[in-house]
């Protein structure tokens, strides 16, 4: 994602300057408070429009047709809008405006804008878009009165002209009321564009900061309000959002992100992306049940479900009624009602089931359906105990003339370099990330990204936040992978691996 898209907040001035460089300087300045207020990433949004060309002949000075009369009595030169943009930038915030014709194109040129945005109205004016994306400046395109295939070929179209850009949800009503709003539609473009930012830009009740916090919510990273300053001959329309109001939304979609985020994205001994705290651990402590002995137990003896209960409060380190199994051996004498300290069973089986676990929930996140016909074997190279640290998870999709495999790596997890004298494999990143090393060089790899292993080539692989990648290979044969590390070569095969018939 372009930096600059990164928690934008879009304040649009359309013609809200009313065609007076010193109330759009006010309405810059009201922004660039609330900017610096919230500290905030934010840009003031102009719009262009070469009048003279813009409007047909026959219609110019006409007042009954809708947005003339509102587009002459507002008109600005070029070098009033570069008062305003310099005004924007004294600010602090960031400079776009949304060109209407391919002249106000060459104005955003003209003027270094950071951002050039296409209006929902423009964005199937292929002449206009073939011209915005010729500027190359970062791109926002909002998707109002699009459907699904209309933004694909939007998507299509930018990716092939190798242009930044993000998409924004919106719907182009004014004002919109909160029942056609449809945001779980930024659900749906966050998965099917991945690699483009998507914000939502809003014409909701100006007073109205719960669509801007769902939004958020849903991970929208730019967010857009109309706005205006009113005066005493001034009124704003019934989408624009004074100072005041905008500063709510501000403030209302800081929070939302706040109360959103993740506090780490990895923590000894948690899940990729959630942070337990030490209180909240506490704190659903103090409801466990803890292990008590219902009978005297010498050390030595083996606990049976009978030989025990289960009870709160739980005392710090005290053996959790989860963590009690049967044939548990106890390490010291209890008396009848004495809590239990026995340590938690680790056992390659244990390891085993908490591997697939994590396994099967990259494949359930990455959208990746196996069937029914596949094999599964973990690859442990310093045995299941350091399993987290070197292997693999190998599933056997397919193994004939030709092979393929998926490939599951945990996140931190290392595959040691080896290689292979009868079969050639390539490699293609399905989900997260993956640095593969070849030949000593290492290359890291994105989705999409292919790599392809020659015969007798020695390649290592390592993922951060875990990765699922597809092998192609020819055929696999057993006792075929060489590894540098004397320890696991001279180690069987059937050592070093394990095969599961059902997980």
């Amino acid at each position: 994602m372009n930096g600059l898209f990164k928690d934008l907040f879009i304040f649009e001035m359309a013609n809200s300057h009313q065609g007076s460089v010193e109330h759009g300087r006010e309405i810059i300045r009201a922004m660039g408070r609330i900017a610096r207020e919230y500290n905030i990433n934010a840009a003031v949004k102009l719009q262009y429009r070469e009048l003279d060309t813009f409007i047909h002949p026959d219609y110019k000075g006409r007042t009954d047709i809708k947005h003339i009369p509102r587009f002459e009595s507002t008109r600005l030169t070029h070098e009033q809008f570069n008062e305003l943009v310099a005004a924007i930038r004294e600010e602090g915030m960031i400079a776009m405006s949304t060109p209407f014709d391919e002249a106000g194109v060459e104005l955003c040129k003209d003027q270094g804008l950071d951002i050039i945005k296409i209006a929902s109205c423009s964005a199937q004016d292929w002449p206009l878009l073939e011209a915005a994306a010729a500027a190359h400046r970062p791109l926002i395109v909002s998707t109002g009165g699009l459907v699904i295939s209309d933004i694909d070929k939007l998507y299509n179209f930018f990716t092939h002209k190798g242009s930044d850009f993000a998409f924004l949800h919106c719907v182009a009503e004014y004002p919109a009321g909160r029942d056609r709003l449809q945001l779980d539609f930024i659900d749906r473009m966050k998965k099917r564009y991945p690699d483009v930012a998507i914000g939502y830009s809003g014409h909701e009740d100006p007073s109205d900061t719960v669509p801007a916090v769902i939004a958020a919510a849903k991970g929208a990273a730019i967010l857009e309000r109309h706005v205006g300053l009113p005066t005493e001959s001034i009124k704003l329309n019934a989408y624009s959002m004074n100072p005041e109001q905008a500063g709510n939304w501000v403030k209302s979609v800081l929070e939302a992100r706040e109360m959103c985020g993740l506090k780490k994205t990895r923590g000894e001994g948690q899940e990729p992306g959630k942070y337990v705290s030490v209180a909240e651990k506490d704190s659903l402590r103090s409801l466990m049940r803890g292990v008590f002995a219902a009978r005297d137990i010498k050390k030595g003896e083996t606990l049976s479900r009978a030989d025990v209960f289960f009870a709160m409060p739980c005392g710090e380190k005290q053996t959790v009624s989860g963590q009690f199994y049967e044939g548990m051996t106890a390490s010291k004498d209890y008396t009848l009602n004495e809590a239990l300290f026995e340590p938690e069973k680790y056992s390659d089986i244990s390891i085993m089931r908490s591997v697939v676990h994590d396994a099967k929930g990259m494949l359930y996140e990455a959208g990746i359906a196996l069937g029914n016909e596949f094999d599964v074997e973990l690859s442990h190279h310093y045995g299941m105990k350091h399993f987290r640290q070197f292997g693999a998870i190998i599933i056997s999709i397919v193994n004939r003339e030709y092979c393929k495999k998926l490939i599951i790596v945990l996140p931190g997890q290392k595959n040691p370099t080896h290689y292979h004298l009868k079969k050639e494999e390539t490699f293609q990143l399905l989900y997260g990330d993956l640095e593969v090393e070849m030949n000593g060089t290492s290359f890291s790899m994105k989705p999409g990204d292919i790599k392809t292993v020659m015969r007798g080539e020695p390649h290592a692989f390592t993922s951060k936040t875990g990765a699922i990648f597809e092998e192609i290979s020819t055929t696999h044969a057993r006792g075929d992978s060489y590894y540098e590390d004397p320890q696991i070569a001279k180690l069987d095969p059937l050592e070093r691996k394990s095969i599961l018939r059902d997980w």
